[in-house]
């Protein structure tokens, strides 16, 4: 950290900001500003890059260097930005199409390589600016432009994936919690590697509502588990509620019936190498458990651009070649005098 004091406003571009109102892009992007301000990183620093979609108007409104790149490419840009130059903070804003779909398997690359860049992926569940079809995260049945009688297709869940690609970090939150957001996007920062977060987000549009049933205030407590590393995974009005681990599964229990107490109840670990408790919390969906919130896994592992960085120093002591000229003289090489080369 520095003494570098910033504000919110510093990351703020004089761009107007043309999201549909009550976008919740607004949201995110307050608490994207807010954790930038609180990093103690110097301004020219940070670098966001965006492929396509709502959420990828992003770089225009931010105070940052930026690249606003095609369909799907931008982890592969902002991969190539990281290596290029490490000292760089990368930001990825991507949309649940741009990313599950034609950018999938840049995704899972990146994820598996763990190149140290900060992914926000926005999930609406719709393609909002191409007009309203399907994406590779709609529920099965939803009715849309381009599936009039409901889906036929099950979603990918971005947490699946990041754990199928052997991801080091996760973390979940909801447009709508600025405070959690910002919470899960410092986080994010601290973790050395390639760090995925997802940011449930509402389509005022064409898909208005979407997340209601997790984010109602009449129900929320109930239906939303926000994790903390080592506090205990309770939940629910009045902390009535807990998730125990039992007979290989997780369960949700209420505390103080059937001899359940406080202490019982199952201790977040985000640090635990083993995926499968992380990937239990990633799948816990509605009505029979809770949507998990906050930092779902975080663990240690080797951070490629630095790999790289370091490969490159270690070779570069014991090179025999310094310049392109001895490159180019080197192995066999001929001098061309009319027709008749002369070795």
């Amino acid at each position: 950290m520095t003494d570098l004091a910033y504000t919110i406003n510093d990351f703020k571009s004089d761009n107007e900001v043309r999201w549909c109102p009550g976008c919740g892009d607004y949201a995110i992007m307050n608490a994207v500003q807010r954790t930038m301000a609180g990093m103690g990183i110097p301004h020219e620093k940070f670098v966001v890059v965006s492929g396509i979609g709502c959420s990828s108007r992003f770089p225009y409104y931010m105070s940052t260097y930026g690249f606003h790149t095609i369909h799907g490419r931008a982890t592969a840009v902002a991969s190539g930005v990281k290596i290029a130059n490490p000292d760089l903070n990368v930001w990825v804003i991507t949309g649940d199409g741009d990313a599950m779909a034609i950018g999938g398997n840049h995704f899972i690359h990146l994820v598996r390589r763990n190149i140290d860049v900060n992914l926000i992926l926005f999930n609406n569940k719709i393609y909002g600016l191409t007009k309203g079809q399907y994406s590779p995260t709609s529920d099965r049945g939803i009715k849309t432009k381009t599936s009039p009688f409901g889906t036929v297709e099950d979603p990918f869940v971005p947490g699946q994936l990041v754990i199928g690609a052997r991801g080091t970090f996760f973390a979940r939150s909801i447009d709508s919690n600025i405070k959690l957001s910002e919470s899960v996007l410092t986080e994010a920062t601290k973790h050395k590697g390639t760090s995925i977060v997802e940011i449930l987000q509402n389509c005022v549009i064409f898909n208005d509502g979407i997340h209601s049933v997790i984010n109602d205030p009449a129900f929320r407590n109930d239906r939303q588990l926000i994790v903390e590393h080592g506090k205990p995974m309770i939940f629910g009005e009045g902390n009535s509620k807990g998730i125990i681990f039992e007979k290989g599964k997780l369960k949700v229990v209420k505390i103080g019936e059937n001899g359940i107490a406080a202490d019982d109840i199952l201790v977040h670990d985000a640090n635990d190498p083993d995926p499968s408790i992380h990937m239990s919390l990633i799948n816990m969906q509605l009505p029979d458990f809770p949507v998990v919130f906050g930092v779902i896994r975080s663990v240690a592992a080797p951070v490629y651009d630095i790999e790289v960085e370091t490969q490159i120093k270690e070779v570069s002591k014991n090179r025999k070649i310094t310049c392109v000229d001895e490159l180019f003289n080197s192995g066999n090489t001929w001098e061309v005098n009319g027709n008749e080369p002369t070795k």
